[in-house]
């Protein structure tokens, strides 16, 4: 079944140094770019993340610090990068939880200013989770009756990610051949920023969602408790997530 898009849809994948969005980096990105027409576009580029790859991690991806070493930095492609996805909506395998957020990440670092937040996101995992419970490899030879062969290299797992997608679509008379309805089913949460540091309640607020405050308005926490900020800015916590409590304490300056 081919898409039913008003954007182009981009599907990615990350390889990296580790699964801690503060701290690791991005060592492989390989993405399908499919238009509203049906065309598409694939393309993988190794990166070097200036810090060294643990061996657990080339154990799982096959990525060694000698096959990266001269290879760009992310800095380096971030901007031709956020060009090529810029006006795209995005889809991953298990991406709403971490691809995204590492990607939103590496940019910020980059001091590359792009909007993710104004993207629609569909993950195929949560659809499959949703749907059967299962894993990418058993995705695969669910949906698409082929053995996953080379799992864990980027390309490899984007490719599947779009082809389970498409075979979702036709499993299902349920889901709709629509991103916006497809990234909406595909959340499991209501996240602020990508970390899930901050929630939307139901009047469309910030609401803290961790610690002793969770469950309390950002705003009114920031107002009460003036060391909280300074807190989340000198804490383990992600750029994004400290971008979006700058811009709610700004916010409540201004209103003032």
């Amino acid at each position: 079944m081919q898409l039913n898009l008003r954007n182009p849809l981009v599907f990615f994948d990350l390889e990296t140094t580790g699964i801690n969005i503060v701290k690791d980096r991005i060592v492989e990105i390989s993405f399908v770019k499919v238009h509203p027409n049906g065309k598409e576009e694939t393309k993988t580029r190794r990166i070097n993340p200036d810090m060294p790859i643990p061996p657990e991690s080339t154990a799982i991806h096959g990525i060694s610090d000698e096959d990266v070493k001269d290879c760009p930095t992310f800095k380096e492609i971030a901007k031709s990068l956020a060009v090529q996805i810029e006006g795209c909506d995005l889809a991953g395998f298990n991406s709403n939880r971490f691809d995204i957020p590492m990607l939103a990440e590496e940019f910020l670092r980059a001091n590359v200013d792009i909007d993710l937040n104004r993207r629609k996101f569909v993950d195929v995992q949560t659809i499959f989770h949703k749907m059967e419970q299962r894993t990418l490899s058993a995705a695969y030879k669910f949906y698409c009756n082929k053995e996953l062969e080379n799992a864990h290299t980027a390309e490899a797992d984007t490719i599947a990610t779009y082809e389970i997608l498409k075979a979702q679509l036709d499993r299902y008379p349920d889901l709709k051949n629509d991103v916006t309805f497809l990234s909406e089913y595909s959340s499991y949460n209501n996240n602020v920023d990508f970390a899930g540091r901050m929630i939307y309640n139901d009047k469309r607020e910030e609401v803290i969602n961790f610690g002793k405050y969770k469950g309390q308005l950002v705003t009114d926490v920031l107002q009460k408790d003036p060391s909280y900020y300074a807190w989340i800015m000198n804490g383990d916590f992600t750029l994004n997530t400290k971008k979006i409590f700058t811009e709610i304490k700004l916010r409540g300056f201004n209103s003032k």
